[in-house]
């Protein structure tokens, strides 16, 4: 097997998987030639090759349960789903709801699909930002629960190692998706971004879909805990 690629015949769940870096991932699973789920909120795409897509929200933990029992199988969970509120988040109802969705959705969806993971000897990507690391002024709630999806990743690496269940995590730097139109469209936030970065552009979702292929197959299989940074050096600097 190459080390660019998870094994055939796997059954892989995305949450937040019908947009952004969730649906990017996805699609780059489903290439591989994986049978891919794609959960999330809004309108759901269509149907492509190897992939499908249902809804789901993270916070709800009976359609949580719902989707578990579904799943006879399960090879990778990908934990995408997510929200940030700039200037909201200030605001302790906003920021207990982005931390609702971004970090508790993530223990929500780790702990229902453990059971299916560990009789398949699995693995769960969990998705965390550059804000695990730094402090965010508009986005207390994004940056807390991120730091809190690092923490998190750590802390089951060593829970779930014993399942024979690996748990690793994506930093992303600054990717261009919907969440971030509203900075790209900021000439002066876009240069400060673009000037950090010392690869100096955006990075696309479609980037993140190597290296979570890469943390599922076999080429990692004595990692876990590991919090792989997709950032274009932004942390370097």
């Amino acid at each position: 097997m190459s080390t660019g690629s998870a094994p055939a015949s796997r059954s892989v769940l995305v949450t937040g998987g019908t947009s952004g870096i969730g649906l990017a991932i996805a699609r780059g699973f489903a290439a591989a030639g994986q049978s891919v789920t794609g959960a999330g909120l809004g309108t759901l795409p269509e149907p492509e090759a190897n992939l499908s897509f249902r809804t789901l929200d993270v916070t709800d933990t009976a359609a949580i349960a719902d989707l578990a029992a579904g799943h006879d199988r399960l090879d990778v969970l990908v934990n995408a789903a997510g929200v940030i509120r700039r200037g909201e988040e200030l605001e302790p109802e906003v920021f207990a709801q982005v931390i609702d969705i971004n970090l508790n959705g993530t223990m929500r969806m780790c702990a229902a699909m453990r059971p299916t993971l560990a009789s398949a000897k699995g693995c769960i990507i969990n998705i965390a930002s550059m804000l695990s690391y730094f402090g965010g002024g508009l986005v207390p709630g994004y940056s807390a629960s991120k730091g809190g999806v690092a923490q998190l990743t750590k802390s089951l690496a060593i829970a779930y190692a014993a399942d024979g269940i690996r748990v690793n995590a994506l930093a992303p730097g600054w990717i261009a998706t919907p969440l971030t139109v509203n900075l790209r469209a900021d000439e002066t936030r876009n240069a400060a971004i673009t000037g950090r970065t010392p690869m100096g552009r955006w990075g696309q979702p479609e980037e993140l879909a190597g290296p979570a292929l890469f943390l599922a197959s076999d080429a990692a299989s004595f990692i876990t805990g590991t919090i792989l940074n997709v950032d274009g050096g932004y942390a370097a600097m």
